[in-house]
């Protein structure tokens, strides 16, 4: 009887694992690549890393999600803050040229108030009032809030239809005359007579440009009841301005 001879030689097939000695296997090299997962997305096809995939099957794929851009946050400063300073320039024409013939559509610095170009005007006001007396800035705006509020109060008491804010803003850019005029007294400020006049001109300007945008028709004979607060208020304005 012969003795058993050797087992067959195995060939191992592409599933089964391959071993090899230690010495075969200094002539071994190579990498392993991790495998590439592809999202299908509206028919594109997309490769996705590793991690990504790991973080998907987690349940943290919304930590992956983009956001679309929104329009709305793309908009320009000016016109996030609602600030149109092509109409804040036509209301500053309207306020230094108040006369009629002109043609300006004055009633439109009433009908469409806006926020930015009256505070504007106040705050250029009071800059111009620092020279020597910094306490009055505070007073200028306190007198611009609290002054348009007891104007507004009494337009509604006589029957006037009218809003805080239009009145807020009608008395911010009627400031106007007031600044033109601060230059020029400057200038003629020794001239005593001559400076008395520029005063009561820049007041009778500043208050006839808001008396004639808040004192409308519906006061009928009641219009000088609303018109000398506003002189008076005009008058204290320009009293911070110069100190007196």
């Amino acid at each position: 009887m012969q003795p058993p001879g050797p087992p067959p030689a195995y060939t191992p097939t592409n599933g089964d694992f391959t071993f090899v000695s230690s010495a075969d296997a200094e002539d071994l090299s190579g990498s392993i690549a991790p495998p590439d997962v592809k999202l299908n997305l509206g028919g594109d096809f997309i490769k996705e890393s590793t991690a990504t995939t790991f973080l998907r099957q987690r349940g943290y794929g919304w930590l992956l999600e983009v956001e679309d851009d929104d329009p709305e946050d793309n908009k320009p400063l000016l016109e996030e803050l609602d600030i149109d300073l092509k109409d804040i320039y036509y209301k500053i024409r309207c306020v230094l040229m108040p006369m009629p013939s002109l043609g300006f559509n004055r009633q439109v610095v009433r009908d469409n108030p806006d926020f930015w170009g009256p505070l504007a005007v106040v705050l250029f006001f009071s800059m111009i009032s620092l020279y020597g007396q910094f306490r009055v800035v505070s007073w200028i705006i306190t007198i611009w809030i609290f002054g348009s509020l007891t104007i507004f109060l009494l337009a509604r008491v006589l029957g006037g239809e009218v809003a805080y804010g239009q009145v807020l803003g009608v008395i911010g850019y009627s400031l106007l005359p007031l600044i033109v005029i601060a230059p020029i007294l400057l200038v003629v400020g020794s001239f005593e007579v001559m400076s008395t006049l520029i005063k009561l001109f820049g007041v009778f300007w500043a208050a006839y440009s808001a008396a004639s945008l808040l004192v409308g028709e519906e006061f009928k004979t009641k219009k000088p009841l609303l018109i000398y607060p506003i002189f008076l208020l005009y008058i204290y304005f320009l009293s911070l301005y110069t100190g007196v």
